[in-house]
């Protein structure tokens, strides 16, 4: 199961700096979202991996460590995609936003792939 996980984390990790590295804003976004997600793997499995085992404490099962897992990688994995889940809603209003003023979604405004004339009137639609 370890194995699985790290390999899980190591290609959402993977993809997700792929995808920051590319030029249009909608691919960086999702490259965001995935690395959120393998952090979020991550610190969820620094809580062990241990499976039929209560958060919290029991009457009837002693207080040691070993019929216990970590509640606190929980709380902020949970924390973690509520703000992750807000801040991805943040980025694709900035997204449309820029869209709206540049005529394109490009990281930095210019779209390399356009004839000179093509980017002249782009430019002259948004003056």
């Amino acid at each position: 199961m370890e194995i699985t996980l790290s390999l899980a984390i190591g290609m959402l990790t993977a993809s997700g700096v792929w995808l920051i590295l590319r030029p249009r804003t909608y691919q960086v976004i999702i490259g965001l979202s995935l690395i959120s997600y393998a952090v979020n793997l991550f610190l969820f499995s620094s809580g062990r991996l241990i499976l039929n085992r209560a958060p919290v404490l029991l009457e009837d099962v002693p207080q040691t460590l070993e019929y216990y897992t970590d509640p606190i990688p929980q709380a902020l994995v949970l924390t973690a995609i509520v703000i992750g889940f807000a801040t991805t809603a943040l980025f694709l209003v900035v997204l449309m936003a820029a869209r709206g003023f540049n005529g394109n979604d490009h990281v930095d405004g210019t779209d390399t792939l356009q004839e000179p004339e093509q980017r002249d009137k782009t430019q002259e639609r948004s003056q």
